[in-house]
């Protein structure tokens, strides 16, 4: 019977985002606080002569996804001649701000680095992903960490136990949206940091998260990057959410809340208003791998 091993590709949140300049080499110096959470797309890798990549979504099986990059990227570096069937179950909503992409790259090396028995550790896992993509090393391990540099830099972080969250992910594309939000950045939108340093020692405390240092830099810029959105985020808190949040660079919105039940009623609660939200888990490196 053949080989096939399945991966969980899990999105992420950012519980605090702060740029603090813009770099020589025209990437931004930022530090971030990064969440995986239990929303996620699935990879499967099974043995084959050639690197083929099959999508349940129309328009993503071409060379230019991330999934059939880290292959490539892989089995270049590695100077394998083995090739791979790759499937691709997308569940995460996509260029949303909740890493989709990035997630299902390094799930994709983590799975052929095993099919193809590589034996390559997760230093050299990352050396790669960072070729892909500034995120992409952040899901070689998942959980909850602080990124640095670019975001590539990354210490571990205690995972916040059991926290439940309701993201609402509006289907607002925007050409090029990365460099795009970046480019509305004015100088009174970088930060020194220090608000998500009181983050992160929350975190390494055990405290609950202290929403107060959950800031974004993207927050002024978003409602006019993206159109509607600022009635997104009121139908949240009219729908009871205590607080509204962004995820990266947008357009996804998500709300701390205390228990999973009163996700669920959120979750209903804007659904009746003709909303979606989806109720999902903090997800820590160990339950990832």
């Amino acid at each position: 019977m053949t080989d096939i091993l399945s991966m969980r590709a899990y999105a992420k949140i950012n519980l605090g985002l702060e740029v603090i300049s813009r770099r020589d080499d025209g990437f931004h110096e930022l530090v971030t606080v990064l969440q995986t959470v239990s929303l996620f797309d699935e990879i499967a890798v099974a043995p084959a002569d050639a690197l083929t990549l099959r999508c349940d979504r129309k328009g993503m099986t071409g060379e230019r996804n991330l999934v059939w990059r880290a292959a490539d990227l892989l089995q270049k570096e590695s100077g394998t001649a083995q090739g791979a069937v790759i499937d691709l179950i997308k569940t995460i909503p996509i260029v949303a701000g909740l890493g989709g992409g990035s997630s299902d790259a390094a799930a994709t090396l983590r799975s052929l680095n095993a099919l193809w028995k590589l034996d390559l550790d997760t230093p050299q896992l990352a050396e790669l992903a960072s070729q892909l993509g500034s995120d992409v090393p952040f899901f070689l391990q998942g959980g909850t960490q602080l990124g640095t540099g670019r975001g590539e830099l990354l210490e571990p972080l205690p995972t916040p136990d059991g926290q439940w969250l309701v993201i609402v992910s509006p289907d607002i594309r925007v050409p090029g949206k990365t460099p795009a939000l970046y480019g509305r950045l004015g100088p009174d939108d970088c930060t020194d940091g220090s608000t998500t340093a009181k983050l992160t020692e929350a975190l390494r405390s055990g405290e609950a998260i202290p929403e107060e240092c959950m800031v974004n830099a993207f927050e002024r810029v978003a409602d006019d990057a993206f159109p509607g959105l600022d009635r997104h985020r009121a139908v949240m808190l009219k729908a009871g959410a205590e607080q509204v949040h962004l995820s990266g660079s947008g357009p996804s919105l998500f709300s701390l809340v205390r228990s999973e039940s009163a996700g669920v009623a959120l979750r209903r609660r804007l659904g009746g208003l003709g909303f979606h939200g989806i109720v999902v888990q903090t997800v820590t490196s160990e339950e990832q791998n």
